[in-house]
C-alpha cells in the first residue's frame, strides 16, 4: 500500500513541474525564447577570397579604369606611292642587248654572207633576200646591194673587220642618222606642249603614252594625260593608272563620250597647271574606217583652238612587218605625223621595218618599246641599233 501512494506521490511532483514550466513559459509579458543562430561561416585568408581567375591588379582596386584607346580603322583607298622614274638618256644603251638578241640571225647571217671568198650572183641573192625578209623593205635592199657590191670590188680582198665597216656603213646609211629625232617636248611660255598618241588597236598605244609620260617624268618634266580613248573605259582606267604612278593627272570623259571634248579640257587643265608637256591618247582607230579616221582629223583641229599640237606619234608594232607600213599610209593622210614609236622591237628579227617605215613616211623613229617593264621605251639611237644587229 505504502509502494503505491509514493507513486502517486512521485507522479502528482511531476505533473506540477510541467505545469509550472508551461505556465512560466506562456505567462503574459513573458520574452520568447531567442531564435537559434546559425554556424558562422569560417573565415578564409585573404588570397582564397578573390574571385577565381581575377589577377594582381584587381587587388585592392577601388577605381575602374579608362578603356584602351581605339586605334583608327585603315583607310578604305591607300594612295599610290608616286615613284621617280631614270631619266631617258642612255636608256636605249641599257637596253642593247635585248636588240641584240632579237636582230642576231639578221647580223649573223649577212656577216657570214659577205665574209665568203666569192660572191656570186647566187649569194648577192641570199644577202638580198635577207634583208627583204628583215622588213627593210624592196627598195631600200637594191640600194643596198649595189653599195655593197660596188665596195666589194674595190677593196678585192676583206677582212671580218672590213664586212663588218661595210655593212654597218650602208646599214647607217638607210636609217639616215641625220633626221631630226628630237622630241618635241618643251612648253611655249604659258602653254604646254601637246603631243597626239595615234594608231591601230593592239600596237601597244595607250602603254605606250604611259610610259612616255613616265619618261618625261624622269626628265624633271610635269605632264597631263588626256584619256580620249573614250571607247574603252579600261584604256581610260590604264591611263590614269599609268599617271598615278608618277604623280601626272590624267584628264578622262564619261564612257562613249566625245574624243575631241576630252582632248580639249586635258589642254585646258594642262595650260591652269602650267605643265610643261600634255599628251593626249587617242582610240585605237581601225584605219579602214573613214569616219573614224575623220573624228581622229577632229580632235587634233578642237586641241589646235587652244595649243599647238607639237608632236603626233603614230605607235606602230614591230611585228605586223608590212601591214604596219599600210596603216601608217593611212593615218598619215589625216593627221601630219612627226614621229614613229616602234614597239615590240625586241621581240622580232624584222628590225628593217625601221628603215622601210622611215622611208615610206618621211618621218624618223623617235622611240623604240624593248620590253614590258615600265621603263623599256627609249629614244632611238640608229648607231645603238645598227652595232646591235651587227653585234661586237
Amino acid at each position: 500500500m505504502d509502494g503505491y501512494l509514493g507513486v502517486i506521490v512521485i507522479v502528482a511532483v511531476v505533473a506540477l513541474l510541467g505545469a509550472g514550466g508551461l505556465f512560466l513559459l506562456f505567462r503574459p509579458g513573458g520574452k520568447a525564447a531567442p531564435p537559434v543562430k546559425p554556424p558562422e561561416a569560417p573565415v578564409l585568408p585573404e588570397e582564397e577570397r578573390r574571385p577565381a581567375g581575377a589577377g594582381e591588379e584587381a587587388e585592392g582596386a577601388t577605381t575602374t579604369l579608362p578603356p584602351p584607346p581605339v586605334k583608327p580603322a585603315e583607310p578604305l583607298i591607300v594612295e599610290p606611292e608616286v615613284e621617280v622614274p631614270p631619266p631617258s638618256a642612255g636608256r636605249m644603251v641599257r637596253l642593247r642587248s635585248r636588240l641584240a638578241r632579237s636582230q642576231n640571225a639578221l647580223g649573223r647571217g649577212l656577216l657570214e654572207l659577205l665574209s665568203r671568198d666569192r660572191l656570186d650572183d647566187e649569194v648577192w641573192d641570199e644577202i638580198e633576200e635577207s634583208l627583204i625578209t628583215a622588213d627593210v623593205g624592196v627598195a631600200p635592199t637594191r640600194v643596198m646591194v649595189e653599195e655593197l657590191r660596188t665596195k666589194v670590188k674595190v677593196l678585192g680582198s676583206r677582212t671580218p673587220q672590213e664586212v663588218r665597216a661595210l655593212l654597218r656603213e650602208q646599214l647607217l646609211a638607210q636609217i639616215n642618222p641625220d633626221l631630226d629625232r628630237t622630241l618635241h617636248v618643251q612648253k611655249h611660255g604659258e602653254r604646254p606642249a601637246v603631243l597626239l598618241v595615234v594608231g591601230v588597236n593592239g600596237t601597244g598605244k595607250t602603254t605606250t603614252t604611259g610610259k612616255l609620260a613616265r619618261s618625261l617624268v624622269g626628265d624633271g618634266k610635269k605632264v597631263v594625260l588626256g584619256a580620249a580613248d573614250t571607247f574603252r573605259a579600261a584604256a581610260a582606267d590604264q591611263l590614269q593608272t599609268w599617271g598615278e604612278r608618277v604623280g601626272a593627272d590624267t584628264v578622262r570623259g564619261p564612257e562613249g563620250g566625245d574624243p575631241a571634248s576630252v582632248a580639249f579640257d586635258a589642254v585646258a587643265k594642262g595650260i591652269e597647271e602650267k605643265v610643261d608637256t600634255v599628251i593626249v591618247d587617242t582610240a585605237g582607230r581601225l584605219h579602214t574606217k573613214t569616219g573614224l579616221m575623220d573624228e581622229l582629223g577632229k580632235v587634233k583641229r578642237v586641241i589646235e583652238k587652244k595649243a599647238t599640237v607639237d608632236e603626233v606619234l603614230l605607235v606602230l608594232d614591230a611585228t605586223t612587218g608590212q601591214n604596219g607600213m599600210r596603216q601608217a599610209q593611212v593615218f598619215a593622210e589625216v593627221v601630219n605625223i612627226t614621229g614613229i614609236a616602234l614597239t615590240k622591237l625586241d621581240g622580232t628579227a624584222k628590225g628593217g621595218i625601221v628603215i622601210s617605215v622611215q622611208r615610206e613616211l618621211g618621218v624618223p623613229v623617235k622611240l623604240v618599246g624593248l620590253g614590258e617593264g615600265p621603263d623599256d621605251l627609249a629614244p632611238f639611237d640608229p648607231e645603238v641599233f645598227v652595232d646591235a644587229i651587227l653585234g661586237e
